[in-house]
């Protein structure tokens, strides 16, 4: 594999070796399964548990409401199916550009008898709050809204939707998947306004893939979409990956470590972009808006995304041209298009998402690169007109 520049850390980050390190041992020697009650089994439990810990400070949580799973789209599940699951039909909000693994379990509730409505947002990415409590008026079972957009890194003031939604008697679930170890996050702070679960991925912040989390409000009964035995508080049947957890407890500690640095530095580099970006012609969307400080999602007007995406591969540098679980849609992008973007340009979009490893001089080569590139394909794009 060729060593090109790494800018897609919303899809994935690369494994923190301090994290594979404390991994080790439990794809080796300490195999026993935590659910068995001798010497081998109790060890990996304490692991388990130390693991339950960490994620819980990381957060603000406790670790009672820290529920392990493998996936961020399974913990988005869960409770949105989970919470429904022991309701009556009614009606179902989620924000217009939520990631596709709470959409598309809302429109399979919605097929259930479930009404769904979509909560409108603005040219910035964000709620319209007055249409939102319009929705909430009407009284949905579960309100679900995205701490932080994957493909613009959009922040939405969660606690204020939560609050509206905790007054009308609504349940509340976010997707912090994107924000977890970028920006700060306080489950307690967020319960107490009226978050009733909030969802983690490890492999956003240097852990493992295949390990996440369901932050989890236990005054709110949900269902579990695996049954077997009393595994994760009986909520997620299934031997515990236990390597998986225990790196996802150590990725986050060290995240919650180095926040304020990591932080600091990606919006450093961020900034840089944008203005380079700006340079050549390329609108920033969700630019207006506060957002997550490693992500910028522009456009080139006249060049399709996904061809930008592969030219800039080969100049040596990966970047996205949207959410990594919908790249293999040719459709534009549902949040651009719920943002007010032309379909044409949104077609165009090109997400770059910074990790704490990126240079300044990367940025460089990267604006360097993309300005002879969109230069090469406005020239191959006049000559195909005048044929």
């Amino acid at each position: 594999m060729s060593a090109s520049v790494y800018f897609d850390h919303n899809a994935t980050t690369p494994l923190d070796p301090a994290v594979l390190e404390t991994m080790l041992p439990w794809l080796s020697e300490c195999f026993g399964n935590p659910s068995s009650r001798h010497e081998y089994g109790r060890a990996a439990r304490r692991a388990v548990d130390d693991a339950r810990e960490k994620v819980a400070a990381a957060v603000g949580a406790q670790p009672s409401e820290v529920i392990f799973l493998s996936s961020g789209s399974e913990a988005n599940n869960l409770f949105i199916k989970g919470a429904l699951e022991r309701l009556t039909p009614g009606g179902l909000a989620i924000g217009a550009t939520e990631h596709s693994c709470v959409v598309r379990p809302a429109e399979q509730m919605a097929r259930r008898g479930w009404r769904l409505w979509k909560l409108p947002v603005g040219p910035d990415g964000r709620i319209d709050m007055a249409a939102c409590a319009e929705i909430v008026a009407r009284k949905p079972s579960l309100v679900s809204v995205m701490l932080a957009n994957n493909e613009t890194g959009v922040l939405q003031d969660v606690s204020s939707f939560a609050a509206l939604a905790r007054r009308n008697d609504c349940l509340f679930h976010t997707d912090a998947i994107q924000a977890l170890g970028k920006i700060p996050l306080d489950f307690r702070a967020l319960n107490a306004a009226g978050v009733n679960a909030m969802a983690l991925s490890a492999h956003k912040l240097g852990g493992p893939k295949g390990a996440a989390a369901l932050i989890f409000d236990k005054r709110a009964p949900i269902e579990p979409l695996v049954a077997g035995g009393g595994h994760e508080r009986g909520l997620r049947a299934g031997t515990e990956n236990v390597a998986a957890i225990v790196g996802f407890g150590e990725a986050c500690e060290r995240a919650a470590r180095n926040l304020s640095r990591n932080a600091e530095k990606t919006r450093d580099l961020r900034q840089r972009l944008e203005k380079g970006l700006i340079a050549l012609g390329a609108p920033v969307f969700g630019r207006e808006a506060e957002r997550l400080p490693n992500t910028v999602c522009f456009a080139a007007p006249g060049i399709d995304g996904e061809t930008l995406v592969s030219w800039l591969d080969r100049a040596g540098f990966a970047v996205s041209s949207g959410s990594a679980c919908s790249s293999d849609s040719p459709e534009p992008s549902h949040v651009l298009l719920a943002m007010g973007v032309a379909p044409d340009l949104a077609r165009g979009a090109v997400r770059v998402s910074l990790g704490a490893s990126n240079t300044t001089d990367q940025v460089d080569a990267f604006l360097e690169a993309a300005r002879m590139t969109l230069s090469q394909l406005k020239k191959l794009t006049a000559i195909a007109v005048c044929q």
